[in-house]
């Protein structure tokens, strides 16, 4: 089935991780295999010839460079100039992809039918140039609203405000704070130019903030549920249906921690919590049952988000693997209909009524 991945931090993995995706899944983990610097080295489980054999034509690839005070505990750049020159050598890294025919960027709806109809035509899509549509994972290396103009002109159609911790614009995970000022005007500027709000690591105060300024098309890239797994990072119920009344799509994501309770983050396995791709249809269903309908869920992978089959489940041994999300689906009741509305169709639907 065609798949739409609707997170995927690929510009990160080629300049921080160093990997060359053109290459095979073997070929990048056999490259690292004696190196220590990531706990996810040799683990990875993303790369372009993956990506096509999980049928995945269109995906959502992320820039993502954050800003960080002396005092953080998280990593980032010193300042927000050079948060933005990482992004520019992430642009840089795709235009040469694209060059090299791995991959196209979708800007507008017509372009987006065009590639879907590439794709499913297609009687082979082994050498088939996959979609990408380019995101903004926090907004910290906007420097002003003037980068955002000159981003939205090479192609920038969603930011998500916030990431980790304190932000420029927004706070996000394991952290809470109003919108600053900054954060309003960006919400009002990204509404002029129709970007797409990505609801996806604000804080709770946050995100209820942006809902009621933002007025534009909102979706959650990658983002699972409170319900199950109780943490900010996931989203509440009460989120999850003003979300649906946004008519938003909530991409599921795959990173272990996210997925089960309990889980201890440098001590726990896939093998010791038992976590299987399975565990994500408890996810979907939960919205669905919220939603009264399958409208509203998506996959947003976010693997190789920067950890990789240490932290994934454990019957996942590449993104491919993500093709036994249908049969999952199938066992659950869900009707044909639905597994494509989950697995590709929601976020083009999204993108038509937010592109029109």
């Amino acid at each position: 089935m065609f798949l739409f991945d609707a997170h995927l931090d690929l510009s990160m993995n080629a300049l921080e991780w160093n990997r060359d995706l053109t290459q095979e899944l073997n070929t990048i983990r056999e490259r690292e295999k004696n190196m220590t610097d990531k706990p996810d080295r040799g683990l990875g489980v993303v790369s372009f010839p993956e990506m096509r054999r999980a049928n995945i034509g269109m995906c959502v690839g992320t820039q993502i460079a954050r800003f960080v005070k002396p005092d953080s505990l998280i990593p980032g750049w010193n300042s927000q100039a050079q948060a933005w020159a990482q992004t520019q050598g992430q642009i840089a890294w795709y235009n040469a992809m694209e060059e090299a025919g791995e991959i196209v960027q979708i800007r507008d709806f017509p372009a987006l039918k065009k590639h879907l109809a590439l794709w499913q035509n297609a009687e082979s899509t082994e050498n088939l140039p996959i979609g990408y549509i380019l995101s903004l994972e926090g907004a910290d290396s906007l420097i002003s609203l003037k980068n955002l103009e000159i981003a939205y002109n090479y192609g920038l159609r969603a930011v998500g405000p916030a990431h980790y911790g304190p932000g420029v614009y927004a706070y996000g995970t394991d952290a809470d704070q109003p919108l600053s000022q900054k954060g309003k005007d960006l919400l009002k500027a990204m509404d002029a130019l129709n970007i797409i709000l990505d609801a996806t690591h604000l804080c709770d105060t946050a995100f209820w903030e942006a809902m009621e300024i933002y007025t534009g098309p909102v979706w959650a890239s990658h983002n699972l549920t409170r319900t199950i797994v109780p943490h900010n990072r996931q989203f509440s119920d009460e989120m999850i249906m003003e979300l649906v009344g946004r008519k938003a799509v909530i991409g599921m994501a795959f990173d272990a921690w996210m997925m089960v309770p309990g889980w201890i983050r440098g001590k726990s396995t896939p093998q010791s919590t038992g976590v299987k791709i399975e565990h994500i249809v408890q996810h979907i269903d939960h919205i669905c049952q919220l939603a009264g309908n399958t409208n509203h869920v998506g996959i947003g992978s976010d693997l190789d988000g920067a950890y990789g089959k240490e932290q994934s489940p454990g019957d996942l041994e590449s993104i491919a693997d993500l093709q036994t999300i249908p049969g999952l689906l199938r066992k659950r009741g869900y009707a044909e209909k639905d597994i494509e509305q989950i697995m590709w169709s929601n976020w083009v639907d999204f993108l038509e009524r937010a592109w029109s």
